[in-house]
């Protein structure tokens, strides 16, 4: 088995899947470049009996003479086989070649870019349904694995599959990019190793997305990478954004409004601020779209505090998304120390404050871990009012709130008179509103720690640094 770094989850179903007594469907999605087709062909390259994998925009024929180049190729027995009329043919071909493997051992049939296999009147899905229901179910030595980029399918047509595969799907595999301490791992397993400082630099503007990671080079700054691939003419990472979400989601015009409209906002917002923003219709679509973008790990949806579910506040959690709409976008084409002359603006502040934000609301088991309260039962919230926001309450069963507030600096971060009058208002107001009687913790999360003085004596009762983001 090659490096797969991380996925310890993952890998524990796909074990589970093949030590299991009878055969097991696994549908696995996620955005494009996170690597789920590294993640099967490595976990199970010695398994795989047979691949099919979509062609982008091929048509149904296309389809079908792929299947047949591939059936030839996996046995002879098939050298002379004729491309199947339609699918349900194609199936009963693959019947015959799982029929004529030998052995015991669990036999992994490996069909990626589902999606794009399903053409418009192909009856693909219908298909496969009666492959598996038929005749897979009654074999106990299949691992049949389905995999797709496309969230709005996957979710639609696989995931809440109300036809023959409604209940069929035994493991469901969510795959998201990287954490912080996987992604060091990944780039250490290249021999790349940055500071701390350094890779949640990196991480604010590409996030663990393994394909991106991937084009890091060895030897070269944070700077120089960044400025190679994103604001070069022939950077990789420039034309991603549009080509990223229209390969997600079918009509993704509705998608990139929304992202586009968080992207200015500072802070999380209400389904009810985004549908002003946008000046979209309260409708079923809408929110069909918006659950879409959080399953593929664009948004994220924060629970309000003692708040009804429509207060749950929305924020866009895709760092490169982020990046490019901060940055890329106006200053693609302009090349070396890009990036460099980019920091000294306000916009970076702006922007460095919200990434490191959502890094933070990424990893807060990490910082449960760093506090010392993972074994202590809890959940995280958004708060807010007219008057103040937090981004992140840790609400715990031994009648502690931890209230996290959450600073990006260079330095350790100084807390002055004004500073904290600023974090009493929030306080107050929190407990004014809510009326909670648990004891509060004031937490600074911050990169190099809290300058110690007088001021941050008197409010600050927990301290975490960057450290503690990097936590398994």
């Amino acid at each position: 088995m090659g490096t797969i770094i991380g996925r310890k989850n993952e890998t524990a179903i796909l074990h589970k899947a093949f030590n299991s007594k009878r055969s097991r469907l696994i549908a696995i999605y996620g955005r494009r470049r996170v690597g789920k087709t590294f993640l099967i062909r490595e976990y199970y390259k010695n398994s795989i009996k047979f691949e099919l994998t979509g062609i982008s925009q091929g048509t149904y024929r296309d389809q079908l003479k792929n299947f047949t180049k591939l059936i030839r190729k996996a046995s002879t027995r098939f050298n002379k086989q004729d491309n199947p009329k339609d699918w349900l043919e194609a199936f009963e071909i693959l019947e015959h070649y799982i029929d004529g493997l030998k052995g015991k051992l669990k036999k992994v049939i490996f069909i990626d870019e589902f999606p794009w296999l399903a053409t418009k009147r192909s009856r693909f899905i219908g298909a496969f349904e009666n492959f598996w229901n038929t005749y897979a179910t009654k074999r106990d030595d299949l691992v049949v694995v389905i995999c797709g980029s496309a969230a709005s399918y996957m979710i639609k047509n696989i995931i809440n599959n109300k036809g023959g595969l409604y209940g069929r799907i035994d493991y469901r595999i969510n795959l998201k990019p990287f954490n912080l301490h996987e992604t060091k791992l990944f780039l250490e397993n290249r021999k790349i190793k940055y500071s701390q400082y350094d890779l949640i630099q990196l991480y604010m503007m590409i996030g663990g997305v393994a394909y991106y990671l991937d084009k890091i080079e060895r030897g070269d700054s944070i700077s120089a990478n960044i400025d190679r691939l994103c604001f070069e003419e022939s950077g990789e990472l420039i034309g991603e954004f549009e080509f990223m979400y229209k390969s997600l989601f079918d009509n993704s015009d509705m998608h990139l409004k929304i992202v586009r409209t968080l992207a200015k906002t500072r802070k999380g917002i209400t389904r009810k601020d985004i549908l002003e923003k946008t000046k979209l219709q309260s409708n079923q679509k809408v929110s069909t779209v918006i659950e879409e973008l959080i399953e593929s790990g664009f948004l994220s949806k924060y629970k309000a505090y003692k708040k009804k579910t429509f207060d749950s506040l929305f924020r866009l959690s895709d760092e490169y998304s982020y990046f490019y709409l901060s940055f890329i976008e106006k200053n693609m084409g302009q090349g070396k120390n890009t990036w460099k002359k980019l920091q000294q603006s306000r916009t970076f502040n702006i922007w460095s404050g919200f990434s490191f934000e959502t890094l933070c609301l990424k990893h807060a088991d990490q910082i449960k871990k760093g506090l010392n309260i993972e074994v202590v039962n809890s959940t995280n919230y958004s708060w807010f009012n007219d008057k103040a926001q937090i981004d992140l309450l840790i609400d715990r069963d031994d009648r502690i709130v931890n209230i996290c507030e959450i600073k990006f600096y260079n330095a350790p971060f100084n807390i002055d008179a004004n500073y904290v009058k600023k974090l009493r208002i929030k306080m107050d107001e929190f407990r004014r509103a809510t009326r909670t009687k648990k004891s509060f913790s004031l937490t600074m999360i911050t990169t190099f720690g809290v300058n110690p003085n007088k001021h941050s004596n008197e409010i600050v009762d927990k301290e975490l640094t960057m450290e503690c983001l990097f936590k398994e």
